[in-house]
């Protein structure tokens, strides 16, 4: 039976749930309460204008829901949509909804809200990934509780797209500020936040499903490792959500207070080249910077080996993954060879990474192993997310960086020309159009030469994926051993 909320946490929640973005508040901590440490803080609440994962991470399935999300195995299943079917033609999907679903504000959620959403990626969206909505064509309100949504061809991807921050649902009347305050129909709701310091987290009290275990969770923002693990080992927090750092796992892994949970990712560590930048125009000099780095060392000393070497944006949870990993095998001589070919002498390059501790390690061996081969970087850490998504993402102005792409099934990224990557293949664009608009084989085989054509072209290096490593107190249970999506999902957690 689930604990009544700690007297002092009420009250705590009762002071601050009007705070908007910006506002001091502290948490007491009780039975009911949970503290989650992070490194990469949200810039701000709208990932409809906003790129990057912070803010799905700490909103999707938590405070936003979709009609289906993924579940720990990676499968579409139903969320507010109890069900659906899709027509012969695969063009038109009918999804029934949940009864008696409200949105914290108070509206009710009904097809009209789904029409609301669905289209409004196309028309208010400005981030990247939204044009995997382009597809839809209309969107019917049959009933309250029935909406039909066409689409202008068929598309094996677009239901998964709906997985993702993309299929989130939103109410006409909770639009107005979504920067400073989400209104979703989650099993949370935003309660307050303290820049620069935590989030806080309350249950939403007119959930439609399952109460969560947790009534309140704080979601703690540390960028430094050391001083992360600290806050753990000190009772500051109760779970980390993602450890940085490979070498203090013995630590918690010794230690009978704490349980260590290892699976895989979606995301991909990638040493990104600006496609649109002399030399690196050139796919000889791509290939070159390629051979001269060794991922399997990257690896090794970024996370001591727990990662996966892949060698493609294609990680082995996707159903057309092949092991590219040995294409381009570590050969600084074979890269001498192209530099030299290509023309290119006293290469010196400027690599603008995020300041997080996975890419600030990787970012340093891989200037080490490139000045072997007579190739100059310059390291410039930017603070993450705000100002590497604004100069490197947005702005594209960078020759190298490195940073985790966590979104599912990204590989398609490379089909845009205006992506960061700078990278504009009209093979790619035609292979990945009719992935998606072809039978499930053909997507299959589509998808592999996509992969392969980009690792020929050596559009980016693929230094290896990353490992999902949890670290939590043992009187937490319900994590999902891989992290498959954007959320972080608070649902399933629970005392033990």
């Amino acid at each position: 039976m689930k604990t009544r909320l700690h007297l002092a946490a009420l009250a705590v929640l009762l002071a601050v749930s009007g705070c908007s973005a910006g506002s001091s508040a502290s948490v007491s901590s009780g039975p009911d309460t949970l503290s989650v440490g992070f490194t990469a803080e949200p810039a701000n609440f709208d990932f409809t204008h906003s790129d990057g994962t912070a803010i799905p991470q700490a909103l999707l399935y938590n405070v936003y829901e979709g009609l289906v999300k993924l579940d720990a195995q990676g499968r579409v299943v139903p969320l507010l949509a109890k069900s659906w079917t899709v027509s012969p033609d695969r063009k038109t999907y009918d999804f029934q909804l949940q009864p008696g679903v409200k949105f914290s504000n108070g509206a009710p959620f009904t097809a009209a809200d789904v029409k609301f959403s669905l289209l409004r990626v196309k028309t208010d969206w400005t981030i990247s990934i939204k044009s995997a909505m382009d597809v839809v064509d209309h969107v019917d309100v049959v009933s309250p509780e029935h909406a039909r949504v066409v689409l202008s061809k068929p598309s094996n991807g677009w239901l998964f797209s709906l997985t993702s921050r993309l299929g989130a649902m939103f109410s006409p009347t909770g639009v107005g500020d979504l920067a400073n305050k989400p209104v979703g129909t989650g099993p949370y709701e935003v309660a307050s936040r303290r820049r620069g310091d935590s989030i806080v987290l309350k249950e939403n009290p007119d959930y439609w499903g399952h109460k969560p275990a947790y009534s309140t969770v704080v979601l703690k923002y540390i960028a430094d490792p050391t001083a992360l693990n600290n806050a753990l080992l000190s009772n500051g927090i109760d779970v980390i959500s993602s450890l940085t750092s490979a070498d203090s796992i013995p630590q918690f892994e010794g230690d009978n207070r704490f349980t260590v949970i290892q699976g895989t990712t979606n995301s991909e560590v990638t040493l990104a080249f600006n496609n649109r930048r002399a030399p690196l125009n050139d796919p000889r000099v791509r290939q070159a910077l390629t051979y001269a780095i060794d991922r399997k060392a990257v690896l090794d000393l970024v996370f001591n080996g727990r990662g996966t070497l892949i060698g493609s944006m294609v990680p082995p949870t996707d159903p057309w993954y092949e092991d590219l990993a040995q294409v381009y095998p570590y050969d600084p001589a074979k890269a001498k060879q192209l530099l030299a070919q290509a023309g290119v002498k006293n290469l010196d390059l400027r690599m603008r990474i995020p300041n997080l501790p996975y890419a600030v390690s990787a970012a340093q061996v891989v200037q080490s192993q490139l000045a072997d081969v007579g190739v100059r970087t310059t390291i410039e850490p930017l603070d993450f997310p705000a100002v590497w998504l604004k100069q490197v993402f947005t702005d594209h102005d960078y020759d190298l960086s490195i940073v985790q792409h966590v979104e599912a099934r990204d590989i398609t990224t490379f089909g845009k020309p205006t992506y960061y990557w700078g990278y504009d293949s009209p093979r790619v664009q035609q292979l990945l159009a009719e992935a998606d608009s072809g039978t499930p084989q053909q997507q299959i085989t589509d998808m592999k030469q996509v992969a392969r054509q980009l690792n020929t072209d050596a559009a980016a290096d693929w230094l290896f994926l990353y490992p999902n490593v949890i670290v939590a107190k043992t009187k937490v249970t319900g994590f999902a051993r891989n992290q498959v999506s954007e959320s972080f999902d608070l649902t399933g957690l629970r005392p033990a």
